[in-house]
């Protein structure tokens, strides 16, 4: 991937629980794209991530969420895990964080059970994604279209199943940051 995020900062929203593989290669993704990446969580310090549900490695954050300022970000990123949307969506500041990013129109990439918080923050009505199965009834409840596919593009939120189809949703993310506000 050549520079083309050159300039552009990403938020990566996460929290404890959060599936390693699921903030780790985006995040390299989007660096080796040329952007600069920042942890966003709902406490300062360390996050723990998980490998599906065992503790792994931890991870400085940046900024918490309360203090961080969505307009210095041109895109945001939303891992999964099953812990950490499930925290991150009884959080108003992550979740008015996450609103922030549909009402300033700046790309949205979204994997496995990160659709949750998208579910809190009413962002999904009217839109096409996918996420883990188990979130097929939550997101169709809240007005989306929910499709079985690697990875869907929709206005500038990008959303994938699983880690499996991380090579795929890594290459549509800087693509669809790259091109910028929709």
């Amino acid at each position: 991937m050549a520079a083309t995020l050159q300039g552009k900062r990403i938020a990566f929203l996460a929290t404890d629980g959060v599936e390693e593989v699921e903030y780790v290669q985006p995040r390299q993704a989007v660096e080796q794209a040329g952007a600069t990446a920042e942890l966003v969580s709902i406490k300062p310090g360390k996050i723990t991530s998980f490998e599906h549900l065992d503790p792994s490695t931890t991870y400085e954050v940046d900024v918490r969420v309360a203090d961080a300022d969505p307009a210095r970000y041109d895109a945001l990123v939303l891992p999964g895990g099953v812990a950490n949307p499930d925290f991150l969506r009884t959080d108003s500041d992550a979740v008015r964080f996450v609103r922030s990013f549909f009402d300033a129109g700046k790309p949205v990439g979204v994997i496995c059970h990160g659709p949750w918080t998208l579910v809190e923050a009413d962002v999904v009505r009217g839109r096409r994604l996918t996420s883990w199965p188990s979130l097929r009834t939550d997101l169709v409840n809240a007005g989306a279209e929910w499709v079985d596919e690697q990875v869907v593009t929709d206005n500038g939120l990008v959303s994938s199943r699983k880690p499996d189809d991380l090579p795929a949703f890594c290459a549509k993310i800087v693509e669809e940051f790259a091109e910028g506000k929709h």
